[in-house]
C-alpha cells in the first residue's frame, strides 16, 4: 500500500462530513460512499466499475434489484489508464465520472464524453510549462523517463514537437515499466545497466521523468538500491524534472531509500489550497478512530509498523497498535500534512457533486439551499441529471463578458474578465463597460461605486499641520515687526531704511498668511483670489528685498568725492523700486483675471477612487508668467547682492540677502517639477510648502542676524561702536 494515498480516502470523507454537517446545505438529505482500490489492475477496474451498478454482495449487471441507496456520480481514478477503463462502463449508463488525478488526452473520445469530467487542466498546460522552464534555463540537453503506456506515448506525441520547435533535443527517452516488476529479474537488472550509463557517463544534467507515483518508486529502487554506480551520482549536479501525476511517496519496503540524489528537485503540482479544517480533521485519525474503514488495517502496518486485531485474524506484524499513534509523527513520504494537489481534488470533485445535486431542486432559488425547505427527492433523480450546465449555455458572471470560441457557432463562448477599467453589472453581458467620470469600478469589476469628493483641507492632519506652521511663522514675523518698532530709534533699524524693512516684515507676515486660502474649500472666491493674491504679495516681499540690495549699493557709491549718486541716497529710491516692481506684477495679474481667470473645478482622472475639487488656474500661461516675473525679481536681487556682499558697510545686509536668494530660487526651482508631477490635492500641498519655506528663508536670513544684535548683544547696536569699527 502506498501510505501517502491514503490521504486521498481522507480527504473524501472530510469533504462528505462537512457536506453533511452543514443544516443549510443539502437539508435532509445524507451523501455516503464507497472506496474501492483497483490494485493498478484492469480486469479489477472493470469488476469494481461493473459491481458498483449491481446489488451489493452479489454482481447482477443491468440489474437494480436490492439497491436502496441511489449511485449519483463516481469519483476516480487516479491514473489515466484506470479512469478510461471506469469510462468504458460509465458511459453506457450516464453516470457522472469525475477523475482527480489523470491528464487525459484531449482528442480521447472517453474525455469528450458528455458525462466524463476532470478536476485537473489539460496536459497540454504543463507541456507547455516545462517548455518555458527548460527555455528560462536554457536547458538545451535533457533525457526523458517516460512511462510505457498510453499516457506516456500522449505525453512523448506531444512534448518531442515542442522541443524540436524550441531548439531543445532529448539525449534519451527511455520508457519506464507501467507494472514493476518485484522481485529484480534479469531484464531490470540489464536496465539499471543501461541507466547508470545514460546518466553517468552522457552529458545530459536535466532529467523530466513523466508516469505516476508507483512507476517513480520503481525508478527510484533501480537507480539507488539495486546498483551501487548511482552511489557516485549523488555529488554530480543533476536536475530532475517531475510531472504534476508524481508524488514522492515510499512504502515500507523502501524505507532505506535515500532520496538524496532527487534533492532541488522540480515538481509540477496541481493547485491546492491549505485548509485549517482538515488539519484539525487529520489530528484525529489513529488506528482506531472509526469503523468501517477498509483501508486503515493496512495502513497501521505500513506506516506504523503495528497490527489492528480482527477477531479470529493473525497478523504479520508482532506489535498491536496502541491508539496513540497520530499521524503527524510520520515523515513525509510516508503522509502529508498539508493537503496534496489530488486530495483537494477529492474534495472539491465531492463539493461538485453536492451543487450538482442541490442544483436539480426545482425549489432553489439562486442555487441557494433554505433552512426548513423540503428534501431532496434522491430517488428519483437520475445520474445524468447531475451534470454542469452546457459551456454554450453558461451565463457569464458580473464582471465577465463573453469571448466568441474561435471555430465555433455564435452561442458557443468563453466568460473573460472585464479589461481593466470596465464593468459587467449582469450575467450574460457581451460586453463591459465604462463606469461614469465621477464612479469608479469595484474590486471584482461588478459594480461601479461612487467617487469622494477630496481637497485639502484643515479637517486632516496634513492640513493641520501646514496650518499650524503658518499660524508660527505669522507670530514669529509678528514678533520680529514689534521688536524693530520698539527699537525703531536704535542704529541697526535705521541704518538699512526703517520703512522699506517694515514693508518687508509685513509682506511675509501676508505671505505667511496668504497660504492659509489654499486650505479652504475651493470655491468661487477663493480661487479667484489665492493665486493672484500670493504672486501680488511675493513680489512686494522680493521688491523690498531688491530695493534694499540697490541701496547698499548705491549708499556705498554715493561715499566716493564727487559721486553723482549722492542725489539717489533716500527714501525716495527704495520707495519708488518696489512700487514699480510691484506695479507690474499687478498689471500681470489683471490681464490674467480679465483673460482666463481661475475658478473653481472638479478633477475626475487625476486620482481613480476620489473626485478631487480644486481650481483651475484657467490661463496656465499667466500663472507661470506669474511665477517667472518673481523668479526675474528673485534672480536680480541675487545678482546685485552678491556682487555688493564684501562692501565694507558695518550693517552691510547684502550678504544675507544673497543666501536669502540662493533659499527662494532653489524652493521655486523645485516647485515646478514637483507640483507637475503630484496629483490631486497633493499639489495643493506642494505650493503652500513652497510659500511657506520660501519666506521663511527671507525671515531667517535677513532678520535673524539682526535680531541677534538687538535682542542678545545690544551693546552692539550703538552708534559708538559703529563709528568704532568703522575706523
Amino acid at each position: 500500500m502506498v501510505t501517502k494515498f491514503y490521504q486521498h480516502t481522507l480527504a473524501l470523507a472530510f469533504a462528505v462530513n462537512e457536506i453533511n454537517e452543514n443544516p443549510t446545505f443539502l437539508p435532509n438529505v445524507t451523501l455516503g460512499f464507497h472506496i474501492f482500490d483497483s490494485y493498478y489492475d484492469t480486469t479489477m477496474t472493470y469488476h469494481t466499475t461493473l459491481g458498483l451498478l449491481s446489488k451489493v454482495h452479489e454482481f447482477l449487471p443491468n440489474f437494480k434489484c436490492g439497491m436502496e441507496k441511489k449511485l449519483l456520480a463516481v469519483i476516480g481514478g487516479l491514473g489515466s489508464d484506470i479512469s478510461s477503463h471506469m469510462a468504458d462502463i460509465l458511459n453506457f449508463y450516464k453516470i457522472p465520472q469525475i477523475t482527480y488525478g489523470s491528464f487525459a488526452p484531449v482528442n480521447s473520445d472517453k474525455a469528450q464524453s458528455p458525462s466524463f469530467y476532470r478536476m485537473v487542466p489539460n496536459e497540454t498546460h504543463q507541456n507547455i510549462g516545462i517548455i518555458h522552464l527548460l527555455k528560462w534555463f536554457e536547458w538545451s540537453w535533457i533525457g526523458i523517463f517516460a512511462v510505457d503506456d498510453e499516457s506516456g506515448n500522449n505525453f512523448l506525441q506531444t512534448l518531442v514537437p515542442l522541443l524540436f520547435e524550441n531548439g531543445i533535443c532529448s539525449a534519451f527517452i527511455e520508457r519506464i515499466p507501467k507494472q514493476p516488476v518485484f522481485p529484480m529479474d534479469y531484464t531490470t537488472w540489464n536496465t539499471t545497466e543501461k541507466y547508470s550509463v545514460l546518466l553517468k557517463e552522457g552529458n545530459a544534467r536535466v532529467f523530466i521523468v513523466y508516469g505516476e507515483t508507483i512507476a517513480f518508486m520503481w525508478l527510484t529502487i533501480v537507480m539507488i538500491e539495486f546498483n551501487p554506480r548511482f552511489k557516485e551520482l549523488k555529488t554530480v549536479g543533476m536536475v530532475w524534472i517531475t510531472t504534476a501525476q508524481i508524488d514522492f511517496a515510499l512504502t515500507s519496503i523502501q524505507e532505506v531509500v535515500d532520496f538524496e540524489i532527487f534533492e532541488g528537485a522540480i515538481s509540477l503540482n496541481i493547485h491546492s489550497k491549505e485548509l485549517q479544517r482538515f488539519q484539525k480533521f487529520l489530528q484525529k485519525v489513529h488506528p482506531y478512530w472509526t469503523e468501517g474503514d477498509g483501508f486503515l488495517k493496512a495502513f497501521c502496518e505500513q506506516a506504523f509498523h503495528c497490527s489492528i486485531p480482527n477477531f479470529g485474524e493473525t497478523s504479520d506484524v508482532n506489535e498491536t497498535c496502541t491508539g496513540k499513534e497520530i499521524l503527524e509523527s510520520l515523515p513525509g513520504p510516508f503522509f502529508d500534512m498539508h493537503m496534496t494537489g489530488h486530495s483537494y481534488s477529492i474534495y472539491n470533485a465531492v463539493y461538485a457533486v453536492a451543487h450538482a445535486l442541490q442544483a436539480t431542486d426545482p425549489s432553489a432559488s439562486n442555487n441557494k439551499a433554505v433552512v426548513g425547505r423540503r428534501s431532496l427527492k434522491v430517488h428519483n433523480i437520475e445520474p445524468w441529471q447531475v451534470q454542469p450546465i452546457s459551456l454554450c449555455n453558461a451565463h457569464c458572471l458580473p464582471g465577465y463578458q463573453k469571448e466568441k470560441k474561435e471555430g465555433e457557432k455564435f452561442c458557443c463562448y468563453n466568460c473573460v474578465p472585464c479589461p481593466e477599467g470596465e464593468i459587467s453589472t449582469q450575467k450574460g453581458m457581451d460586453d463591459c463597460f465604462k463606469c461614469s467620470e465621477d464612479h469608479y469600478p469595484s474590486k471584482d469589476q461588478d459594480q461601479c461605486i461612487p467617487k469622494t469628493k477630496s481637497f485639502l483641507s484643515y479637517n486632516e492632519p496634513l492640513g493641520i499641520s501646514l496650518a499650524l506652521l503658518a499660524i508660527s511663522f505669522s507670530f514669529l514675523t509678528v514678533l520680529v515687526l514689534g521688536t524693530f518698532i520698539k527699537h525703531k530709534d536704535s542704529p541697526i533699524v535705521k541704518a538699512n531704511n526703517r520703512d522699506l524693512t517694515y514693508i518687508l516684515l509685513i509682506s511675509l507676515l501676508l505671505c505667511f498668511l496668504s497660504s492659509l486660502l489654499f486650505l479652504a474649500q475651493p470655491g468661487k472666491v477663493i480661487c479667484l483670489l489665492r493665486q493672484p493674491t500670493f504672486g501680488l504679495i511675493f513680489s512686494v516681499a522680493v521688491s523690498c528685498v531688491l530695493a534694499k540690495t540697490i541701496t547698499v549699493v548705491v549708499a556705498f557709491m554715493a561715499t566716493k568725492p564727487g559721486s553723482s549718486m549722492r542725489k539717489w541716497v533716500g527714501k525716495r529710491l527704495a520707495n519708488s523700486i518696489v512700487l514699480f516692481c510691484t506695479l507690474i506684477q499687478a498689471s500681470i495679474c489683471m490681464m490674467w483675471l480679465a483673460i482666463s481667470s481661475p475658478f473653481p473645478d472638479l478633477d475626475m482622472h487625476s486620482v481613480a477612487k476620489e473626485i478631487v475639487v480644486g481650481c483651475n488656474e484657467g490661463s496656465v500661461i499667466m500663472f507661470y508668467l506669474v511665477l517667472s516675473y518673481m523668479g526675474l525679481l528673485a534672480i536680480i536681487s541675487f545678482t546685485v547682492a552678491f556682487l555688493a556682499r564684501k562692501l565694507p558697510d558695518t550693517f552691510n545686509e547684502a550678504k544675507f540677502i544673497t543666501f536669502s536668494m540662493v533659499i527662494f530660487c532653489s524652493v521655486w526651482l523645485s516647485f515646478v517639477p514637483t507640483y507637475l508631477s503630484t496629483k490631486g490635492k497633493y499639489m495643493v500641498a506642494v505650493e503652500i510648502f513652497s510659500i511657506l519655506s520660501s519666506s521663511a528663508g527671507l525671515l531667517g536670513c535677513i532678520f535673524s542676524p539682526k535680531c541677534y544684535i538687538i535682542v542678545l548683544t545690544p551693546e552692539m547696536n550703538k552708534r559708538e561702536q559703529i563709528i568704532k569699527r568703522k575706523n
